[in-house]
């Protein structure tokens, strides 16, 4: 079945803003932003393949309500103010039911007022700060908060691995600031003690400054809340200044690309996932298999969570039985037990999706599950 795309990269602001009208069009039309280029554009790739193919197989079983979906896609280059502007593009099409995106809470925040003013659902595979979902009723995070995964973490350096005290670096936005928050707050609640804290900027890419002020505090390990290029970046350098310990980080770390860029340096790192590769699931294997025979390679994290947003819109559709915007936000807001590739979905009263994750360590070049 052939499908309508449109590509939309670098459009500019329309002048009037958004109308908010709804012109219940003869498809289900959706935007993707997400980060095709730039920093994050591994993840951003990762949102567009899935969502490509989550909508191949809607599609190919006929659609939801006997209309197909269509989709527009933007590039944020991970900048919030790109981000705002694709916000600007979406919401003054009345033809779009939903957007999916941004990846970074910062982007998703940065144009969630938009989404907000013009009744558009806005849904993020992946924005985790804890202040975002519930900023506007329009607005749903299928990846759960840090508020939720960081107790995950904390648990693992505190009573898995025995840790008693940490020093941690993070990247100085609104995602980092939150993980940070959160990861110290159950570090510390758990009995373990932060030695040293630090941050950086987006962009930097010298870290040997921050990690000597970091090692001289002798920490039992080190917590970085950063995403899979700057965590290999860091990793590299510590390693080179001959400082080994436990490195522990978020899910944003769960990625080839981490392993592909940090070599060595990256061995013995631990992160977390709400989807692993290598689950034994027919569903999430058929799902892997699919994706690196199209595209490559494996997907990570941000894939597993674009494909079930599709799904989550489409059976919200069905449910509200009805194209109607506000019909199939509140029919998204009621979605429980919803098995997704990423596991199961509840959202909570703020939208928020309550989700479990599970501990992995890179061994000998490769994620394993921490038993």
């Amino acid at each position: 079945m052939q499908n309508k795309w449109h590509s939309l990269v670098g459009v500019t602001l329309l002048v009037g803003g958004a109308t908010g009208a709804w012109a219940a069009p003869s498809t289900i039309h959706i935007a993707l932003t997400a980060p095709i280029t730039g920093d994050y554009a591994e993840y951003g790739n990762n949102f567009k393949h899935s969502v490509e193919l989550a909508i191949e197989e809607i599609n190919g079983k006929g659609g939801a309500l006997g209309k197909k979906f269509e989709l527009s896609v933007g590039d944020s280059k991970g900048d919030p103010k790109e981000s705002a502007i694709l916000a600007q593009k979406w919401t003054s099409d009345s033809t779009i039911l939903a957007e999916i995106g941004d990846f970074t809470s910062t982007c998703c925040m940065a144009s969630q007022p938009i989404y907000n003013r013009a009744g558009v659902i806005q849904l993020s595979p992946t924005a985790s700060h804890t202040k975002f979902a519930s900023g506007s009723k329009w607005s749903f995070s299928a990846y759960g908060t840090q508020y939720w995964e960081q107790p995950v973490m904390a648990s693992l350096a505190v009573d898995k691995l025995k840790l008693k005290t940490a020093a941690i670096l993070y990247i100085n936005n609104d995602w980092g600031v939150d993980t940070q928050k959160f990861f110290k707050e159950n570090f510390e609640k758990r009995g373990g003690k932060i030695l040293a804290e630090e941050s950086y900027f987006s962009g930097e890419t010298d870290f040997n400054a921050v990690l000597t002020k970091l090692k001289g505090a002798k920490p039992d390990a080190l917590f970085i809340a950063t995403m899979y290029n700057d965590g290999a970046l860091i990793s590299k350098q510590r390693e080179k200044m001959g400082w080994n310990l436990p490195v522990i980080g978020s899910s944003a770390l769960y990625s080839p690309q981490l392993i592909q860029l940090g070599g060595t340096a990256v061995n013995g790192v631990y992160s977390n996932v709400s989807f692993f590769a290598k689950d034994p699931d027919p569903r999430i294997q058929s799902f892997v298999k699919t994706f690196e025979t199209r595209y490559g390679n494996s997907p990570n994290f941000a894939a597993a969570l674009a494909y079930d947003c599709v799904y989550l819109l489409a059976e919200a559709v069905k449910r509200a039985n009805a194209m109607d915007r506000s019909a199939v936000r509140d029919a998204l807001a009621a979605t429980k037990d919803f098995k997704g590739l990423a596991g199961s979905i509840t959202f909570t009263q703020d939208r928020d999706a309550i989700k479990s994750y599970k501990p992995v360590q890179v061994v000998n070049g490769d994620f394993q599950l921490v038993k």
